[in-house]
């Protein structure tokens, strides 16, 4: 597998760096750092990207797309992180917009993408419950066709970002009676400000608000929000999961964190050497490299299979696993790198007229809270259990 770039590739680099330092909106700046965020700020980085011509890198040229080559959005990728801009939420551009482009109408593509890729629209998912999480296919809540309306019931919990979000997708239960749980499920779209949607904030241990409990009571949707064939969600829901584990590896940010830990060990001392000299906190990092450095072949592996016009597969669930796990432990080394100069610190604390506030370097400050944050991404797209599973029979087929 040849790894060199081509003097096309490095050009395209050299501009998508350039656009980044110059057009990268300068509100913006220092945010990621912070992990903190804005509704407001999510759709400018969304509308930059719009007007430059690149809302959406992997979509049909058709409908907004950029036309780029695997390694060319992979490249970008890399450059964002590179760059340290905000994230751009994907539920809307990467998991809903897959969807629609796969199994919606034509009304439906027109109605729901441009407002996407423009940046006008905010969007969030609806599949954990209370009770079905990894076991997804137990969900509860219910559709109940009513004419030419659903009428949905039922809670949906961890609704990440649902307090910004203008429209949600909704995995519901539109026949109790099916013989298989995974049977009966429809993938409806719901405009958050339909009455008798209810959004309810979770604070997490790290004191911020990202994840939600939403409610719907009588919640009256018209069918033609239905994406698909009634109660063939599930196939479209697998279809999104998808899409999302292979963008949860988060390889290039994970490459800039190490870039990071690296700057904060040779800082930081321990028994008068900076801790990057320590034998063992050196072999700590040099793993994470190694294994990081593994899971970039693999990903670019799944991105020459995509540019031969093949889907995400099971090797989705590989780079969910071990992108999440390398995750994870950046966040243990930045933590252990840090020390107790981590401990004050916790996001939405110190309240008004506390008197504890952060102590020591700035780069301490976020060690703590992305720490606790980080522990749900071994859960969230599908536990890594369940992928282990997936690839047990999938890939070795166990």
């Amino acid at each position: 597998m040849d790894l060199e770039f081509s003097p096309e590739d490095i050009a395209f680099r050299d501009e998508v760096r350039k656009f980044l330092e110059e057009s990268y909106p300068e509100s913006l700046r220092g945010k990621a750092s912070r992990d903190e965020y804005e509704r407001e700020d999510f759709l400018l980085w969304q509308k930059t990207l719009y007007e430059r011509g690149w809302g959406a890198p992997a979509w049909p040229k058709e409908y907004g797309g950029t036309g780029w080559t695997s390694i060319q959005r992979f490249i970008f990728q890399e450059e964002c992180a590179r760059a340290e801009t905000i994230p751009i939420p994907p539920f809307g551009m990467n998991m809903l917009a897959p969807v629609l482009l796969a199994f919606g109408s034509e009304e439906q593509k027109q109605e729901y993408l441009p407002p996407i890729i423009k940046g006008e629209t905010f969007w969030c998912q609806g599949y954990s419950e209370p009770g079905s999480g990894s076991d997804l296919a137990s969900l509860k809540t219910t559709a109940v066709r009513d004419g030419d309306e659903y009428v949905i019931n039922g809670q949906k919990t961890w609704t990440t970002l649902g307090h910004f979000a203008d429209w949600i997708f909704v995995l519901c239960r539109t026949d109790p009676s099916a013989k298989k749980l995974q049977e009966g499920i429809s993938f409806i779209l719901v405009n958050m400000k339909t009455p008798g949607v209810e959004v309810k904030p979770i604070i997490t241990l790290d004191g911020s608000h990202e994840v939600n409990e939403t409610w719907f009571t009588d919640v009256r949707v018209p069918v033609a929000n239905r994406v698909g064939e009634e109660n063939k969600g599930w196939t479209y829901a697998k279809y999104l999961l998808l899409h999302e584990r292979s963008g949860i590896a988060g390889v290039g940010r994970s490459k800039r964190a190490v870039e990071r830990l690296k700057e904060i060990a040779a800082t930081e001392v321990s028994h008068g050497e900076p801790i990057i000299h320590d034998p063992t906190f050196a072999r700590k990092i040099a793993e994470l490299e190694v294994d990081l450095t593994a899971l970039e072949y693999t990903e670019l592996r799944t991105l020459a299979a995509e540019a031969q016009g093949k889907g995400p597969g099971p090797e989705s669930s590989l780079l969910k696993v071990k992108g999440t796990e390398i995750q994870q432990r950046l966040t243990e080394l930045t933590l252990e790198a840090v020390g107790n100069y981590a401990a004050p610190y916790f996001r939405g604390f110190p309240k008004d007229g506390d008197n504890a506030y952060p102590i020591g370097p700035g780069y301490a400050h976020m060690a703590a809270p992305l720490y606790a944050n980080m522990r749900k991404t071994s859960i969230y797209g599908g536990s890594n259990e369940i992928q282990r599973n997936i690839i047990a029979k999938a890939v070795l087929g166990l």
